[in-house]
């Protein structure tokens, strides 16, 4: 039996654990979407 891969996507849980309001939560996760505002990103967060 092979092994199962271990990315499993799951769009719920992307949005939940690595999401806009997530990030806006935290001041760490705050600081992450500065910074990807200052480079210019055109998606801050999943």
């Amino acid at each position: 039996m092979a092994t199962k891969r271990t990315y499993q996507p799951k769009k719920r849980k992307r949005a939940k654990t690595h999401g806009f309001r997530k990030r806006s939560k935290t001041s760490s996760g705050k600081k992450i979407l500065k910074g990807r505002r200052r480079m210019g990103r055109k998606k801050l967060a999943a």
